[in-house]
């Protein structure tokens, strides 16, 4: 914590703070009183029961990697086989080597990969979700095997890890999720010989250290996002399920208090997660939807404005959920889950699309599901599976062009089908308004499928703390499909979760209608470079041709421009006139050419190291070369520079002619182009005018402009 955040503090958070500052300090210098009274009643030999009513139903068959889990080979993140020693060495990074040492907790920093490793992988493994599987497979086997090591390894965990020790406890947010996971533990090996009433009795007593841990050290101000909500559903299970523990009640209550409080901050009203990343909007639904589920087993329903929240957050995942069924990626994604009860790649949301279709009553959700899924059936049982099979799956009635205004985000599409077209266009704000941590200084970038296949994409993550350079590139502008302006990024990352500034970016239009879409979007996160830069960015979506990117950089002096766009895995070639050509792996193709009265040159890159560029990152820790395309030019401003994003069904055909077109009368800048075709684009500062042949556009067909924000 630096002078300057200690400055901008509240009472609130002074109070909060310097509460949990003093409980760490009593914990290191083990003042007995302290201690006693901050950790909960020893249980005697019989422990509150287990609320089984509460939990939740059914079981299914399905693969889960129990074998592997036995053999202490565990596939956790991106990474694969990954092992950890037998027994089992829980401060173990095995991807560098490291151990994190075995101190109080406080004296610990999780993000110093010189003295732990990389943190996310060895949480990871502590997170005990795969003792969830083991259980899960000991439902369907009754291999008690699948128990006896269960049980073994949370002993060994214990012994391991005192209260307060060490580096899995140093996240509460990894601490609710490992309370949440021997929850599970407990109640699927209920009926083992193995799941003795002295083994019994020590899980009970280990979820309840854990939950007495979570209270005292809540992220109210350190992470208000997923941390405090991921702790809050803690709370709440423990509360709920262990009904019998003298704090049940207050956890139970806290932790739905702040799940209700916290619900419309982090999903803003238009269903846009706030932290600007799909990774922990997924997590946040998984996270609200447990919630909902337990307190309807519980007898009491949550509040209407929660259920509505989620709907508008479904809604928004629906309409950026790209063609091929997968999930953009925006923003920071760590390959993680709350509970995954059928392992999933970070891109597969259909497990929490058929929860919601069940859950809700939801068609959309259903057939963005693609078919009834495993955790249905793990979760709401045979009647949840009967509430998905009533629902005739269908597209959402939304139509596929919109417009999130609150988050900054649209959506321009040719449709609902497998095969459309797509383009996302970020025109929000970098990450949320309290950290930014999760987001990316991706202003103004795009993503864009054709014939249902990802071409443009977001580079990804790859790492938060083990290769201080990598992140830093993951996560900058060049990764990103937007404009550089000499070289620079739009914000400077200052550690793995900070940066210098967040700047945002102004929605100033939407139009929608059968012709085209258009949205004008602009940030001024440039302004610190010599001439105040301002980029705008507009994209007019000629429905039957394909994108029109106009780019706009204001100011004053000469400037090196970079206008980029990241595929995916694919091939990318360039021609003699600078015009791209990126070839899909269904048999299809994406024309790229740009024009502007400054020479343009064009370059692609694929796995470069010096600068780093050319990288995707599909998991965490992995990575794959995957061609960037850059237009570049050296001029003075004001200039524009017009992209045309043209979809082809032939990979090999000539690429469809398009004519720009230049204005005489303002230093010979393009004002348009007409596509061979017959459709007309023609644009200055104002707005935008789209034509084409017999057809008229009257007032009715176009949605009015949402208003600046």
């Amino acid at each position: 914590m630096n002078l300057q955040h200690l400055r901008e503090m509240g009472l609130g958070e002074l109070v909060v703070r310097s509460r949990q500052e003093a409980r760490k300090w009593l914990e290191r210098t083990g003042a007995p009183r302290a201690v006693r009274a901050a950790a909960p009643s020893t249980l005697g030999p019989r422990s509150p029961a287990f609320a089984e009513a509460r939990f939740f139903d059914g079981a299914c068959s399905t693969d889960l990697p129990r074998h592997a889990a036995c053999r202490h080979q565990f596939d956790l993140l991106g990474y694969a086989n990954l092992g950890f020693g037998d027994p089992i060495d829980w401060h173990l990074d095995p991807v560098s080597g490291r151990r994190a040492p075995l101190l109080h907790w406080s004296r610990i920093n999780p993000l110093d990969s010189a003295a732990v490793g990389d943190a996310k992988v060895i949480w990871e493994l502590n997170r005990h979700q795969w003792l969830v599987r083991l259980a899960q497979a000991y439902r369907l086997d009754r291999d008690e095997r699948y128990a006896c090591i269960a049980a073994g390894n949370i002993r060994r965990w214990l012994d391991a890890n005192p209260p307060g020790m060490g580096i899995n406890w140093a996240s509460s947010l990894e601490v609710a999720f490992r309370l949440i996971s021997w929850c599970w533990t407990l109640c699927l090996f209920r009926d083992s010989p193995a799941l003795s009433p002295q083994v019994r009795d020590l899980i009970v007593n280990g979820i309840e250290r854990h939950a007495a841990h979570v209270e005292r050290y809540l992220s109210y101000y350190f992470s208000p996002n997923t941390h405090l909500t991921g702790e809050a559903l803690g709370l709440f299970y423990a509360g709920t399920l262990l009904p019998g523990l003298p704090r049940a009640r207050r956890w139970r209550s806290l932790g739905a208090r702040i799940l209700v409080e916290h619900c419309d901050r982090q999903i803003l009203g238009d269903g846009v997660y706030f932290e600007q990343a799909t990774g922990y909007a997924r997590y946040t639904l998984e996270i609200y939807l447990q919630f909902v589920m337990l307190s309807a087993k519980a007898g009491e329903p949550v509040a209407p404005a929660v259920i509505e929240r989620l709907h508008r957050l479904l809604d928004f995942l629906l309409a950026i959920r790209r063609p091929d069924g997968t999930m953009p990626q925006i923003g920071d994604a760590d390959s993680g889950s709350l509970l995954p009860l059928l392992p999933r790649a970070q891109h597969d949301f259909r497990g929490v699309f058929s929860l919601a279709a069940a859950l809700f009553g939801r068609a959309d959700c259903a057939w963005a599901a693609g078919g009834a899924t495993p955790e249905i059936l793990w979760t709401l049982g045979p009647a949840g599976l009967a509430a998905f099979d009533a629902l005739a799956p269908a597209p959402p009635k939304a139509p596929s062009s919109r417009c999130f205004p609150d988050g900054g985000w649209v959506v321009m599409q040719s449709g609902w089908a497998a095969t459309r077209h797509q383009l996302t266009f970020d025109a929000g704000s970098l990450g949320c308004p309290i950290t930014g941590g999760h987001g990316h200084a991706d202003l103004l970038g795009v993503q864009c499928a054709v014939f249902g296949e990802p071409y443009i994409v977001d580079a990804g993550t790859f790492t938060y703390t083990a290769d201080a350079a990598s992140r830093t590139f993951f996560r900058g502008t060049a990764a990103h499909s937007t404009v550089m302006i000499d070289d620079e990024p739009q914000a400077f990352s200052t550690g793995p979760f900070q940066w210098s500034e967040r700047p945002r970016a102004t929605l100033r239009e939407w139009r929608s209608s059968r012709l085209f879409d258009y949205a004008d979007a602009e940030h001024e996160a440039f302004r610190r470079l010599g001439g105040v830069v301002v980029h705008r960015r507009r994209i007019v979506f000629v429905k039957a041709r394909g994108w029109v990117v106009v780019d706009d950089l204001t100011g004053d002096g000469t400037h090196k421009i970079d206008v980029r766009f990241q595929f995916a895995p694919i091939a990318v070639s360039l021609d003699t006139d600078l015009q791209a050509r990126a070839r899909g792996r269904s048999e299809h193709a994406l024309i790229v050419r740009a024009f502007s009265r400054a020479p343009l040159g064009a370059h692609v890159f694929s796995g470069a190291l010096a600068p780093i560029q050319g990288w995707v990152s599909g998991e965490y820790g992995q990575r794959e070369p995957a061609p960037v395309l850059v237009y570049t030019t050296t001029a003075a401003l004001p200039l524009r520079i017009i992209t045309v994003l043209q979809p082809v069904a032939d990979p090999d055909a000539e690429a469809p002619a398009v004519t720009p077109e230049f204005d005489l009368d303002r230093s010979a800048e393009p004002a348009g182009l007409t596509f061979a075709t017959g459709e007309r684009v023609r644009f200055d500062d104002l707005g935008v005018q789209v034509t084409a042949p017999g057809v008229f556009l009257s007032p009715p067909d176009v949605i009015p402009p949402v208003p600046a924000r």
